[in-house]
């Protein structure tokens, strides 16, 4: 049995489900669109420590995977997903979804086969300095699917539009991979307390050296521009690590930013349960015993069914 764990950021998802992972023996899938990358840890919220539960390493797939720099797209995420998602499962594990790029666990519980999607020059040039907001409300204009979740930059958003763009144009209904069967727990958090959390996370990683992450990342021989690609934390580091934006805008700016994506992810995952699939919602309020109890509650039920 696949077993999902989604939520937004900030609301302890990788913690619940590590702890879950460590009582049915199975192992982590993540899906994280920036987690792949080796060097952007604190940025990406790996947690890395989440992943040892009473002294035992709960093996995890899909993280570090990949060098900072690269270009990892749906199409990498999906062959990867299931060459590691097949070799779990003939081990007799069980997998364990994690995320929260709803898009990646989108794309594999419904099978979506997106192509690797090459450049279009001219829907580039044509798309060259128009604002966020204008590239937005053109992605939102396609009805295939595509992440609106994660393009707090031109860049992304060109690259997102450029998605949809070729995938209007292919033949529906072809489909490589086969839609997964899995139980669905979603971590839920009160807005107030989403925005307390994300507030005091980011001051625990910049203490804990985010800054200094961002600074080896470029005197490892990224570019301002390669960072910038990345969006959120590694966009407005950055900013201010090359002198655009002072400590106070950084921050300032960057709050937000976190505080908007983690609207739009629950966004998406509204959206996935209009789309058919079910997501029992556990509070992430409740102490984690509980939030297990009711975990392992439902999952016992579907036994005995």
């Amino acid at each position: 049995m696949l077993i999902t764990v989604l939520g937004p950021t900030a609301s302890g998802k990788t913690s619940f489900a590590t702890q879950l992972a460590y009582r049915v023996g199975g192992e982590i899938i993540s899906g994280d669109s920036r987690q792949v990358y080796r060097g952007m840890d604190i940025g990406t919220g790996k947690d890395l420590s989440d992943y040892t539960i009473e002294g035992v390493e709960i093996p995890y797939h899909l993280i570090d995977i990949r060098d900072a720099g690269d270009k990892y797209t749906l199409y990498h995420y999906q062959h990867d997903f299931h060459r590691v998602y097949a070799d779990i499962v003939a081990r007799g594990k069980t997998p364990v979804l994690c995320g929260g790029t709803g898009l990646y666990i989108e794309s594999v519980l419904k099978g979506y086969h997106l192509p690797d999607v090459p450049v279009n020059t001219a829907l580039r040039h044509s798309l060259e300095g128009k604002s966020l907001p204008e590239l937005a409300g053109i992605l939102r204009g396609y009805k295939t699917l595509h992440n609106t979740t994660d393009i707090d930059t031109e860049k992304r958003a060109i690259r997102a539009i450029e998605i949809a763009d070729f995938q209007a144009r292919q033949v529906v209904g072809v489909c490589d991979f086969p839609a997964l069967e899995s139980v669905i727990f979603g971590i839920h958090i009160d807005r107030e307390e989403r925005r307390a959390r994300i507030t005091s996370r980011l001051r625990t990683r910049l203490e804990e050296g985010m800054v200094q992450e961002v600074e080896r990342l470029l005197a490892g021989g990224l570019t301002a521009e390669d960072l910038l690609y990345y969006g959120l934390e590694y966009k407005y580091l950055t900013l201010y690590v090359i002198g655009r934006l002072s400590y106070g805008e950084m921050f300032s700016q960057l709050e937000t930013a976190i505080h908007q994506f983690a609207k739009r992810q629950m966004t998406w995952f509204r959206g996935m349960e209009r789309r058919g699939f079910t997501i029992h919602w556990i509070e992430a309020s409740l102490p984690m015993s509980q939030k297990l109890e009711k975990a392992f509650s439902y999952l016992d039920g579907l036994k005995d069914s």
